[in-house]
């Protein structure tokens, strides 16, 4: 089992308090930071019964994350999630496969997602019932840029089309950034088998429809011709849990965890990172 954690700035954005949660992280041996994204908000926005206020501080989640890699060794970077559809994906094969250079091939835990909020599809001048065909169409832009070569290549789709496009700098030694694709339906589960590397589903999920969704992003890779033991899949956890909860997600097939700490405290969030490196040896498992 890998072992990730995540970081919010609902407390507003510290720049030394983002390196040092990062660089404590990355000393307790967890695999990965993850952050989130909302490009706006607006007063009303709620995601399920939860509503956001509209002053909670959302920096731009790759810009962080080029910052934490600056001042980082070893932990990967990952988004949860970044919303694909308002990004355009010729711009952001860029962006990404920059960080991936610049961090040493550290930009590898990247989850798109579509996002829920009709105001900032809106304010992003997306069709809001067009999310889910914009983000099939980038996820293959993004992987036709990365793997193209000199002589460049072409696409002509329903929101995106170019001819004869190259982009470098390539992912860091040629690779190809791997896409989870998170979410918390059954049309993102197919996605993700159908081109996802990874499943990443919400929290608001019972354990039935977790386990349909699971099987159906595995039917949906066979049918595509892809190989379902490669898909990763990751989950939420409680930073407190216990390492029986713990097999019995890896009894579901989960391969990674993401946990967050429960307190703004930064001195207790280190702690309670601590004590949870400790509980599960991570280092040791590193």
């Amino acid at each position: 089992m890998k072992f990730a954690i995540s970081y919010s700035t609902a407390g507003g954005l510290d720049p030394d308090g983002l390196v040092t949660y990062a660089r404590h992280a990355e000393d307790c041996g967890f695999e990965g930071l993850y952050l989130p994204e909302h490009v706006v908000l607006y007063p009303g926005a709620a995601v399920g019964s939860f509503e956001l206020p509209p002053s909670l501080p959302y920096p731009d989640p790759l810009d962080c994350l080029a910052f934490v890699a600056a001042a980082t060794r070893r932990i990967l970077l990952g988004t949860a999630v970044l919303l694909l559809p308002y990004h355009h994906p010729v711009v952001l094969a860029k962006r990404l496969a920059t960080i991936d250079v610049l961090s040493k091939g550290r930009m590898r835990l990247l989850t798109v997602g579509l996002g829920t909020l009709p105001g900032e599809a809106r304010a992003m001048g997306v069709d809001f019932g067009t999310r889910g065909r914009r983000t099939d169409e980038a996820i293959d832009v993004l992987r036709l840029l990365w793997e193209g070569d000199e002589k460049g290549v072409s696409f002509d789709g329903e929101f995106f089309g170019f001819d004869d496009a190259t982009s470098y700098p390539k992912p860091y030694s040629g690779t190809r950034l791997p896409i989870h694709v998170g979410g918390s339906s059954r049309a993102a589960a197919r996605r993700a088998g159908r081109r996802g590397d990874g499943y990443f589903p919400g929290g608001a999920l019972t354990s039935e429809e977790r386990a349909i969704q699971w099987e159906l992003a595995r039917a949906a890779a066979a049918e595509a011709g892809r190989d379902p033991g490669a898909l990763e899949y990751t989950r939420w956890g409680s930073i407190d849990m216990s390492a029986e909860r713990v097999e019995t997600f890896a009894a579901q097939g989960v391969t990674r965890i993401v946990v967050g700490p429960t307190s703004a405290d930064p001195q207790h969030q280190r702690d309670e990172m601590s004590a949870f490196a400790e509980r599960f040896a991570l280092l040791s498992a590193g």
